[in-house]
């Protein structure tokens, strides 16, 4: 008897020190990786780097950034859905695979909702409408005042089709009421080359991409795209406050895991990013990638994800984009 009680308390010892399998108090005990579904050196990768590295460093593990680009995202995602749900592969989500692929593919091998658990977004990243200096317009509604002067004479330049300048640039004409010339060019470097030559006279194309020409003074830019401004540039006002009231088109970058993760994962994983962004040199590593910090609650972050697939459902549409 006095055996039977000392094995069954030393049992007990060893499992309490041990801990759950999957207990929030032990996880994570090896790296994890984080697919980024965007090439290396992209705005989305380099954004999800920074986070990647906090946190690492908050949790006390390597995450290993693991980028899968290809097909617009879709393959980083169909990787992700397929994983183990144990919190040792996580996504970055962006807004082309989970808001834009849903409506442009008749078939996708995930679904951006039912095969992932939200956990927060992270990263807001504005985009920026921005002209010729030759145009004469100081703002957006000055802008959209002199489309309607010259039905089909301004030429609006985009990244090709269903990119992100591309959905941004028919959302802000169908909201205008104003008829331009879409000029899709190959990448975003030949739509902001075309608009500084004047080939072009406006874009909205990722902030990052233009800043350094709005500073030498070979683009203005008239206002940025988000719901507020950004906290990098003060000065330039929103689309929405400077003449197109509602008109809100950002990227974003937040972060999921498969179905089925379980929800103490999900919680650490959460307070841990909220955490991190609120720091003040994360935000400013951010930002330096033309990312504001933003996060929210998973439930928040789902909510989010389902108004971004049913907006773009409505531009992707206006754009007439071909279903593949």
């Amino acid at each position: 008897m006095i055996f039977n009680k000392l094995a069954l308390s030393a049992l007990l010892a060893a499992f309490m020190l041990a801990g759950p399998a999957h207990g929030d108090e032990v996880y994570p005990n090896r790296p994890v990786r984080l697919i980024v579904p965007q090439q290396a050196g992209s705005s989305s990768d380099a954004i999800s780097r920074v986070m990647a590295n906090k946190l690492g460093e908050a949790l006390g593990q390597q995450f290993v950034v693991d980028n899968r680009a290809g097909a617009g995202g879709l393959i980083g995602m169909e990787l992700g859905a397929q994983a183990a749900p144990d919190g040792y592969t996580l996504i970055v989500a962006a807004t082309g695979p989970v808001a834009v692929a849903p409506h442009t593919y008749s078939k996708l091998n995930y679904d951006p909702f039912n095969d992932f658990a939200p956990i927060s977004l992270f990263a807001v990243t504005q985009n920026m409408l921005v002209v010729n200096p030759k145009v004469a317009a100081d703002n957006a509604k000055e802008l959209i005042a002199l489309a309607k002067a010259q039905p089909g004479k301004l030429n609006m330049a985009y990244a090709g089709s269903g990119s992100q300048s591309h959905l941004a640039g028919v959302m802000f004409a169908q909201m205008a009421d104003i008829e331009v010339a879409g000029v899709a060019y190959k990448g975003a470097g030949g739509s902001v080359a075309a608009v500084v030559s004047n080939e072009a006279q406006f874009t909205i194309t990722p902030t990052g991409g233009v800043i350094g020409q709005v500073r030498g003074g070979f683009l203005r830019a008239l206002a940025v795209t988000g719901e507020q401004r950004s906290p990098a540039l003060p000065d330039i006002p929103t689309v929405s406050e400077s003449g197109l009231p509602g008109y809100v088109n950002t990227g974003w970058v937040g972060l999921i895991a498969p179905k089925n993760t379980p929800q103490p994962i999900i919680i650490k994983l959460h307070d841990t990013l909220a955490k991190a962004a609120a720091m003040s040199d994360t935000k400013e590593q951010l930002q330096r990638q033309a990312g504001d910090a933003v996060t929210d609650s998973p439930v928040e972050f789902g909510q989010f994800l389902r108004r971004e697939y049913e907006k773009f459902g409505t531009v992707v549409k206006a754009a007439n984009l071909k279903v593949e």
